[in-house]
């Protein structure tokens, strides 16, 4: 007894190897949700979002992407070497850290089932069942699962004794996150093309901060400035943005006594970039201020917006001196 309670001693070593090993799957995990989720997002748009700007390359979705390429083969490395070690020393199977960290993931997975279910059938009853959800839904239900069969039969001992089997989950597996990471590049765009599009989000914030300070400048001289650059104000700290990509100005012409144009160079075409509610910080009490709606949809290439100030909506502001 003595000599088989020393041979399932557990060493640094294993405590190290059977943690990192579960820590990387609980990360590999919700990192290919997300992205999971956020594909269908993109292929499953909600019209209610679409007046909105998207960031399809979020930084949810950057770190799935990096937490993939890197956690997960340090996942499948761990998850061989351990296996490696119990195929040699079958008695390790019984250390008290491989069976706690084994049942505390079947016990989360049983419950992510459990609960992915009644969302699933709760919505399905309410009448608000959507194809996004739906791929949302089947998604948590074969990722979890998958993890749950894993592990099940990992607890009998199936993949220390079926060595093949074990490689061929492993290839598979490693080859569905692989295809779903790389496929991402198809739906989202590349990097270079998802830092284009940030190029664009930062143009059209810009143009709406200067549309604001225009506005303002109206309100308080009952002119529109003349240029850009008469917009400036050392005191308040504005100074009028450039666009970051080249370091070019922005286009600005006026069209009429209350009208104007702001131009810029786009990279790409937008999609749903309509802005609501979006007023800038102006000095002026900005509660007592109507809300805007401004359409910021652009094409690719130089796109000019124009412009009239509604004097009912924007009245002249008298300045105590």
């Amino acid at each position: 007894m003595d000599q088989i309670q020393h041979k399932v001693k557990m060493t640094p070593r294993d405590f190290f190897l059977y943690l990192g090993a579960m820590a990387a799957l609980y990360v590999s995990t919700v990192s290919f949700l997300t992205l999971l989720f956020q594909y269908a997002n993109v292929l499953f748009p909600d019209p209610l979002e679409s007046i909105y700007y998207h960031d399809p390359y979020s930084s949810s979705i950057r770190f799935a992407v990096a937490s993939l390429f890197v956690i997960f083969p340090a996942y499948i490395f761990l998850t061989r070497l351990l296996n490696k070690d119990i195929r040699k020393h079958s008695e390790k199977r019984d250390l008290w850290i491989r069976k706690w960290l084994i049942y505390i993931t079947l016990f989360v997975a049983s419950i992510s089932i459990l609960v992915d279910l009644v969302i699933l059938i709760n919505t399905f009853l309410g009448g608000e069942l959507t194809a996004r959800f739906v791929a949302k839904v089947i998604s948590v239900f074969i990722v979890v699962g998958a993890g749950f069969l894993y592990y099940f039969y990992d607890l009998r001992g199936r993949w220390e004794t079926d060595t093949s089997m074990s490689k061929i989950v492993g290839v598979v597996v490693a080859t569905l996150v692989f295809a779903t990471v790389f496929s991402g590049f198809f739906l989202i765009g590349s990097p270079q093309t998802q830092r284009l599009i940030r190029f664009d989000q930062q143009k059209i914030n810009d143009l709406q901060n200067i549309q604001g300070q225009v506005v303002y400048y109206w309100q308080v001289k009952q002119v529109l400035p003349g240029s850009l650059s008469d917009l400036e104000d050392p005191i308040y700290g504005f100074i009028v943005p450039a666009d970051a990509q080249g370091g070019n100005a922005y286009g600005y012409r006026i069209t009429g006594t209350r009208s104007f144009e702001l131009c810029a160079m786009f990279n790409k075409e937008s999609i749903g970039t309509e802005s609501r509610g979006s007023v800038p910080a102006w000095p002026v009490a900005i509660e007592k201020m109507p809300g805007i709606t401004d359409n910021w949809q652009h094409g690719t290439g130089e796109t000019c917006f124009s412009r009239s100030i509604d004097p009912d909506l924007y009245p002249p502001i008298q300045i105590k001196r």
